[in-house]
């Protein structure tokens, strides 16, 4: 039997599968795969303080090399439903697009994959080795009982990953245009200078903490951080907020709090930016507090064997040689990646999270056909993926 993406990526859309919701669209996806031959795990994970998310993993096979297929199916809220041309959980189409919340973040990638898995197994029967999903509920929420406890299951498990590609938008304006082979790390620090309270005709009785809350932050912007590298742009650092809370005109208040975010390149690690954070902050003096928290690591898989192998599927499908990027922001890859080597490429990325989200068509079946020749190279070009071989076991720790 063989899949059609766009009736499957229909399906999906017409389950609202806010995060961390499920509403069904796993169940859409599990009906897909077991009569190809799949064997489906479905992972509940759940914490306390946090919802329960529903997990998939499907994998056909149980020799290596295993290829996986990683993705979510959990999508952001449609917000404002009269802004919406069309019903965004519908999964219309109109003049040639597919309409609907997820239909390029990233349900039509999903589609396009397991149409193309169909392709070849109606082709060329089960592959040597074995292909797998690894498909969350939890990649635009928290991500804390999605993609990277089912790893930890899988390490339970003694089951290895070999190589992974993950489905999500890379592509800026064309379908062809990019790989995605690393990711910039994000660390948001919080920022809370202390003083003293007291009357502004009288500062000298006062502690203001607001000069020093404003030296501190033009410390830490006042330059870049570095000019970039090889494969990755200047990290970046955006204040979000600067908050004081005084209502009074009159008053010196006792402290300014303020937020900023970094996305930061291979130079760095959150070590070593806290490290300068503090040494910027201690050079102005004075009493302050510092709460950082790290969403993700930078990673690269620097260009070899897995990234030539999908860029040359792409340009053979498509006519086009992707760029190789390291741009936006954080994706599931970046647990993925301490247990294999893990590339992205998915559909155009314009749409996504707006109103009218939606996809061509045509890149939608384009999209299929060139995950299509990408399994049939991986599984006719083994070396590629078992020297060396990357265990989950082994390196998750």
């Amino acid at each position: 039997m063989t899949i059609d993406a766009v009736a499957l990526a229909q399906d999906l859309i017409r389950c609202p599968s806010v995060t961390p919701r499920d509403d069904g669209a796993l169940g859409v996806l599990e009906a897909a795969l077991t009569p190809l031959g799949f064997v489906c795990h479905r992972l509940r994970f759940e914490q306390e303080g946090t919802a329960p998310v529903e997990n998939l993993y499907a994998r056909l096979g149980t020799e290596g090399p295993n290829f996986c297929f990683a993705g979510h199916t959990d999508v952001v809220p449609p917000g404002e439903l009269k802004g919406w041309s069309i019903d965004p959980f519908a999964g219309t189409i109109h003049n040639d697009r597919l309409y609907g919340r997820g239909a390029v973040d990233m349900k039509g990638a999903i589609a396009a994959f397991v149409a193309a898995v169909s392709r070849r197994l109606a082709a060329d029967g089960p592959p040597a080795g074995s292909i797998s999903l690894l498909i969350t509920g939890d990649e635009e929420g928290v991500a804390i009982n999605g993609t990277k406890k089912v790893l930890d299951w899988l390490a339970a498990r003694g089951e290895t990953l070999d190589a992974c590609l993950v489905g999500e938008p890379t592509n800026p304006k064309a379908l062809g245009d990019m790989i995605k082979i690393g990711r910039r790390g994000s660390l948001t620090g919080h920022l809370t200078v202390f003083g003293a309270q007291g009357h502004t005709a009288y500062p000298h009785l006062a502690d203001n903490p607001l000069p020093r809350l404003v030296r501190m932050l033009a410390a830490i912007t006042e330059k870049p951080m570095d000019e970039g590298t090889a494969h990755f742009q200047p990290s970046t650092l955006a204040l979000t907020t600067i908050d004081v809370g005084n209502p009074a005109t009159n008053v010196i208040p006792a402290q300014g709090k303020a937020t900023f975010n970094i996305r930061f390149n291979d130079a760095h690690t959150p070590a070593s930016i806290e490290s300068w954070l503090r040494g910027c902050f201690d050079a102005v003096g004075g009493a302050y507090e510092l709460d950082i928290h790290c969403s993700g690591e930078s990673f690269l898989t620097a260009p070899g064997p897995l990234t030539e192998l999908v860029a040359e599927a792409v340009e053979t499908a498509t006519g086009r040689r992707p760029e190789y990027s390291t741009t936006g922001g954080t994706s599931d890859a970046r647990f993925i990646k301490n247990f294999c080597p893990v590339v992205e490429f998915g559909l155009v990325g314009q749409t996504m999270h707006k109103l009218d989200e939606h996809t061509l068509v045509s890149d939608l079946t384009g999209l299929s056909a060139i995950y299509e020749v990408i399994l049939q190279r991986v599984f006719t070009n083994l070396p590629v993926l078992t020297s060396p071989t990357a265990s989950i076991a082994g390196s998750n720790g």
